[in-house]
């Protein structure tokens, strides 16, 4: 669909709104089917609506009038506060916000699990957060979201997905993966901070404008082509820098600073127990079908020195998961 004979005539994107009020029906009416299946529920917290609406607030500013529109067809600096609002608003807030329950069966799957415990590993998301925030930003790519809604969709998606895994080492709500250690963290933040952005430089000292799907932002924002690239360039680089060193700074503000404080930051859940023996058995289950060339005593583990599946802890003995109390660990980055 071509660009509208004017910057900012109205548009419903209703298509926008269904997918929005689909997604928050699948949310809620997940958790509610799990906490009324479950033995022990988790409670959606207080805290954690608020950041799922927060997370639905970032997505109706960036993907409806104006600013997706301005972002189609009129302004690259529109285009890159858009991710932005994605990559640094929507994503960390529908990490934070989503029921830790559904979370949970969300991540359950064998083959998603092996993904998460992959993207946890900070060199990992670092590469895999440059390659999709430079990539869609290709020529091709912004032509191609500026002349078809389909390509505009699949680019959005692929924003929020950069995202989650730019957060995932950071917040730690997935079951199984831990949070970084708080100085590992400043790193990883300062590195995602710099490394991505390096794009923002080429917008910044360009001598011509690079995208001509955005020749007309005069009308749009009474800036030149290149001006408005330089703007957007700008707005890159310094949204990065100032978000992710700010969540960086305030992570080691509150790290630990004895051993024993060290342990309670990152308190043992069942959940996250339960994880580990998920994987625990499908490893065994993996070397059983592989075969081995000396027969196992049942009682024994592979080594002899005890059950290979030992009985799970009794929940009563763990920390709840996050966010089954008010006043629990809800993941927020900023609780070191």
């Amino acid at each position: 669909m071509g660009a509208s004979t004017a910057p900012y005539a109205w548009d419903p994107h209703l298509a926008t709104w269904l997918i929005l009020a689909f997604g928050i029906v699948l949310v809620t009416g997940g958790h509610r089917r799990l906490e009324r299946r479950s033995d022990q529920p988790i409670p959606w917290t207080r805290r954690q609506i608020l950041q799922f609406s927060g997370a639905c607030v970032a997505a109706v500013i960036a993907l409806t009038w104006p600013v997706a529109d301005l972002a189609a067809h009129w302004s690259l600096t529109a285009l890159v506060a858009q991710r932005v609002i994605l990559v640094l608003a929507l994503a960390p807030l529908l990490l934070l916000g989503l029921p830790y329950d559904v979370i949970q069966w969300l991540s359950r799957p064998p083959i998603v699990d092996t993904v998460l415990t992959k993207l946890q590993r900070p060199q990992v998301a670092i590469v895999l957060v440059t390659t999709m925030l430079v990539g869609s930003m290709a020529p091709f790519l912004v032509h191609a979201q500026s002349e078809s809604v389909l390509a505009r969709g699949l680019l959005d998606v692929v924003m929020v997905t950069a995202g989650l895994i730019l957060w995932l080492p950071v917040l730690g709500r997935v079951p199984g993966i831990l949070r970084l250690r708080p100085v590992v963290r400043f790193v990883y933040l300062i590195a995602q901070a710099v490394v991505p952005a390096f794009l923002s430089f080429l917008y910044i000292f360009s001598t011509r404008p690079l995208y001509p799907s955005f020749a007309r932002s005069h009308a749009a924002i009474d800036l030149r082509p290149l001006n408005d690239q330089q703007v957007a360039g700008f707005v890159s680089k310094l949204s990065m820098l100032l978000v992710l060193l700010t969540v960086g700074a305030v992570v080691l503000a509150r790290a630990p600073t004895s051993d024993e404080e060290l342990g309670t930051t990152d308190p043992l859940v069942w959940a996250d127990v339960e994880r580990q023996f998920e994987r625990a058995d499908r490893r065994s289950a993996r070397k059983g079908a592989e075969g081995s060339s000396q027969p196992a005593n049942p009682d024994t583990g592979p080594g002899g020195d005890g059950p290979d599946n030992p009985e799970p802890p009794s929940p009563g003995s763990l920390e709840s998961p996050p966010g089954s109390t008010e006043s629990g660990d809800s993941g927020d980055p900023t609780t070191g």
